[in-house]
């Protein structure tokens, strides 16, 4: 991402983690948070070690995916006007019981429209950790200068349980039994839920009755040009996993696709951690644009690299704009919406980021099976032109 006017603050993130209970809820959401890392992909093994078949595993995971992009605004919803520590105990009771009924049915051998079934069930139940503390860092540093640098430590931790949580569940899941990751997984989401859910000082209070109106600003153009900028970095990342994964193949060197595709998400982290510890005096909309911008040229050399070396060094690149981009969405969106429905706005970032990668892996995968890998790039580089123009009705919009 282009430099920006900004000052190094090294006790940034320190003074973030004085923050009163701060320590206790992030600490708390790092189980949570690898568990749901690991969930998808402990499914995908789960199923394909009963039933023997990718297209059943891909299924039953697709049908988790939906439900929990469809469903999760919904529960965010609940929490907001119930309250977080009434309604996490809840839906990590709920999530726990459908993947106990999920793994029974696959060592009972049921029928695929079961294993679907339950599927859909586990992901429509699926806790939204990461909007919960969201949440937390806006009501406890709301318009302080201390949330953008929150928010920066909130992605990072993101983006290491994915980095994490997959390796993970595959360590798991292939010595010693399929189903180990999705317990695994399980567990370790039930456990930090459970102590995160218990820690009330830190939690946004109740949405009161009266409230219930705010819920139009999700109607508002600026958060809709939020959600789309969402929906296109999901795309970008979609189409990524399979072009990068092609790429390898096509060049002989298959063993090679997950290093070059974690290129990105290191760079990534490491531009999300400097990003958070500087006062940047650009304002946020503007940033949000040019991260973007910077993100459509970084897609250019992937389409015209043609050796590993080549298409690793072009992988780095993208990696400066997503994480800066992590947080700007999660700051845009704080100062865009009312604090009764922040739960439900992040949450539904969220949902098309997921809504994103799906469309993005499916419509990649077809053009790299009639083409090549240079095809699927390109609809990585269509991805964040059109998150571009997104970015830029935001910046447009106004609050």
């Amino acid at each position: 991402m282009p430099a920006l006017t900004g000052r190094i603050g090294a006790p940034t993130y320190a003074a973030v983690l004085r923050t009163p209970g701060a320590w206790k809820f992030y600490l708390a959401a790092v189980p949570a948070r690898i568990g749901i890392a690991m969930t998808g992909l402990g499914i995908v093994w789960l199923v394909h070690g009963s039933t023997g078949s990718y297209a059943a595993a891909g299924s039953v995971t697709g049908g988790f995916a939906v439900a929990e992009a469809v469903a999760g605004p919904q529960v965010a919803r609940l929490i907001d006007r119930f309250g977080q520590t009434r309604m996490l105990p809840i839906t990590l009771l709920v999530h726990a019981t459908t993947m106990a009924l999920l793994i029974s049915l696959t060592v009972s051998d049921s029928s695929l429209w079961s294993l679907v079934v339950a599927g859909v069930l586990a992901g429509g139940s699926l806790p939204q950790v990461s909007a919960q503390t969201a949440a937390r860092w806006s009501y406890a540093l709301r318009d302080t200068p201390l949330l953008s640098s929150a928010f920066a430590l909130e992605a990072l931790s993101v983006g290491i349980a994915f980095m994490v949580g997959p390796g993970l569940v595959g360590i798991v899941s292939s010595s010693t039994s399929p189903a180990a990751g999705s317990i695994l997984a399980t567990s370790l989401l039930v456990s930090g839920g459970l102590v995160l859910a218990i820690q009330r000082g830190t939690a946004p209070p109740p949405t009161a009755p009266g409230e219930h109106g705010h819920a139009k600003h999700l109607l508002h153009k600026r958060f809709a040009g939020l959600v789309g900028t969402n929906i296109g970095i999901g795309l970008f990342l979609g189409s990524m996993q399979v072009s990068v994964t092609a790429f390898a193949v096509s060049r002989g060197t298959p063993g090679l696709a997950g290093p070059l595709y974690s290129i990105t998400s290191l760079v990534s982290l490491f531009a999300g951690l400097v990003y958070g510890a500087r006062r940047w005096r650009t304002a946020p909309e503007t940033q949000f644009v040019i991260a973007f911008v910077w993100l459509t040229i970084s897609c250019v050399p992937l389409i015209a690299a043609h050796t590993p070396l080549t298409a690793a060094i072009a992988l780095a690149l993208p990696g400066l704009a997503i994480a800066p981009f992590q947080t700007l969405s999660a700051v845009l969106t704080e100062t865009t919406v009312h604090p009764a429905i922040l739960t439900q706005a992040f949450t539904w970032l969220n949902s098309g980021g997921a809504a994103g990668i799906a469309l993005g892996s499916a419509f990649a995968g077809w053009l790299v099976d009639d083409h090549s890998a240079q095809y699927g790039f390109m609809v990585a580089l269509a991805a964040a032109v059109m998150a571009t123009l997104m970015a830029m009705t935001v910046k447009l919009s106004g609050r």
